[in-house]
């Protein structure tokens, strides 16, 4: 299995919704006495609301620690999405069980979406934790922690029906200082059969556009060049002063007076400035509209890049699934990027190997979709029943592990030879690349993405972190594009 998650890896880049990643947090001295060490796993909501939760922990004294032997307050920011996420964290409790006995004062938090899951339960299985707190609940964790630091244990898995933290400013954990994250949206309506976040986030509700496009500004003056706009669905994002600001408009503060589709906040922000890179993550096929496609075609720093997910080539999988689309419909939207935004536009999807009942010819209707759809990367994964989701209560885990493995070798295996065919597509092509940071092999080089979110590697010379160049790729495995500068530009000239 070790070769199949480094694979995963390697396909996936460092964006993947769904992959069981791993942040800690970065260090930050204000003077404050109290220390906040934070580790986020999961999906890059769950990064977003690792930020939320600090900025919150710093109104109260705090300042975070890289190190959590340092730290009085100690969060795990959980994921529930696959098996191996949660064991993940249960083997990370077990070693500050040893923190907790030599310094009983700590206090130690479940954050997140395994902490909605399990609840008290985890109070009860897991005897470190003090506090257990879900995603809507985060303004509660000063009252919490002052709590635990009276000897009381505390949960709250309340989950809302408005909270979306709008006005809450987040604290950039280990930032670049050259792309964030902007969370425009939290929870999910679509009741996926194989999927928790329903359960674990709640209802879907939009946050209003005003302090998205002050967000998006704010960072823009801090020198940031590019953010991502986060949400289960974004495509389904819906905001109307009537729906969703009554209480403002009580007040009669300004507000937008339209309602305001994806496409529409997608211009907003864009017209930011246009020098300000926007992208977006994750699109759901059955929502993702012609009026998005045409507008990313309008603005040119709109990356033409679409995360859009099938998770299976097959129709009455795809029904099991609720997935609320068939197969033709997927390859039509494909068809439609394809017409609006060319074939350069980058494209990656999410696919489930051995979902319940799936049939060796349905497997390779997911096999033969990828070479319709030709992504450029994946994030793969076999099926991993979670207790509580609908598949769990109808449908049998009925596909042999051994089998599981097998059909995701070959979906990694099919990914890998068409990352590297769209990868050759770039060779002696230009591309303006963001520079984000310094190669993973070394420090010589720096790496960034291109517009089709492609990791591209140059020789460093004096380049610096943030600038924004025009290479000429010349040379690529089915990961990565290297190539020459050809011409640097001051950020203002894009």
């Amino acid at each position: 299995m070790e070769n199949i998650i480094k694979d995963i890896e390697i396909l996936g880049g460092e964006q993947a919704p769904e992959a069981c990643d791993y942040k800690t947090t970065a260090e930050e001295n204000t003077g404050k006495i109290k220390k906040l060490y934070i580790e986020s796993y999961g999906c890059q909501m769950n990064f977003s609301d690792s930020e939320i939760v600090a900025s919150i922990m710093k109104e109260q004294g705090y300042d975070t620690t890289a190190d959590f032997n340092k730290a009085d307050v100690i969060f795990l920011n959980t994921c529930s999405i696959r098996e191996k996420a949660e064991q993940t964290v249960r083997q990370r409790l077990n070693n500050f069980n040893k923190v907790k006995k030599a310094r009983p004062e700590v206090t130690i938090g479940v954050l997140g979406c395994m902490a909605e899951r399990l609840k008290d339960q985890l109070l009860a299985e897991e005897k470190s934790v003090d506090i257990v707190v879900g995603p809507d609940a985060y303004r509660d964790l000063p009252n919490l922690v002052n709590q635990a630091d009276d000897g009381i244990r505390g949960i709250n898995t309340f989950l809302s029906r408005e909270e979306t933290y709008a006005d809450i400013a987040p604290v950039r954990l280990n930032s670049n200082g050259v792309t964030a994250f902007i969370s425009i949206m939290r929870g999910c309506d679509n009741m996926c059969s194989f999927c928790v976040v329903p359960f674990t986030r709640g209802r879907e509700r939009s946050r209003d556009p005003q302090s998205i496009l002050a967000e998006a500004q704010d960072l823009f003056a801090k020198g940031y060049k590019e953010v991502t706009l986060l949400g289960q669905n974004v495509d389904s994002y819906k905001w109307s002063p009537e729906e969703n600001n009554k209480a403002r408009l009580e007040k009669k503060t300004d507000e937008v007076s339209t309602v305001v589709t994806f496409a529409h906040l997608l211009e907003m922000v864009a017209q930011v400035s246009p020098d300000l890179r926007v992208r977006f993550s994750t699109s759901h096929p059955k929502d993702i509209t012609d009026d998005v496609l045409y507008t990313i075609k309008k603005y040119d720093n709109i990356c033409n890049y679409i995360h859009l997910p099938v998770q299976s080539g097959n129709s009455r999988v795809l029904k099991m699934m609720n997935r609320t689309y068939d197969r033709a419909w997927y390859i039509e939207r494909v068809q439609k990027i394809r017409e609006i935004l060319g074939d350069e536009c980058g494209i990656s999807s999410d696919m489930i190997a051995g979902f319940c009942s799936e049939t060796e010819e349905e497997h390779l209707d997911t096999l033969s979709i990828m070479d319709i759809a030709q992504y450029d990367f994946s994030y793969m994964f076999y099926y991993s029943e979670r207790p509580g989701t609908l598949a769990a209560k109808k449908y049998a885990d009925d596909i042999p592990l051994e089998v599981k493995k097998r059909r995701l070798q070959e979906i990694i295996d099919k990914q890998g030879a068409l990352s590297l065919e769209r990868n050759k597509m770039d060779l002696g092509k230009t591309h303006r690349v963001l520079l984000e940071g310094f190669a993973k092999k070394s420090n010589e080089q720096l790496m960034g993405r291109n517009s089709a979110n492609k990791v591209v590697v140059i020789d460093k010379g004096a380049h610096q972190i943030g600038d924004y160049v025009d290479v000429l790729i010349t040379d690529y495995t089915r990961g990565t594009l290297f190539g020459t500068v050809v011409n640097t530009q001051p950020i203002a000239a894009l």
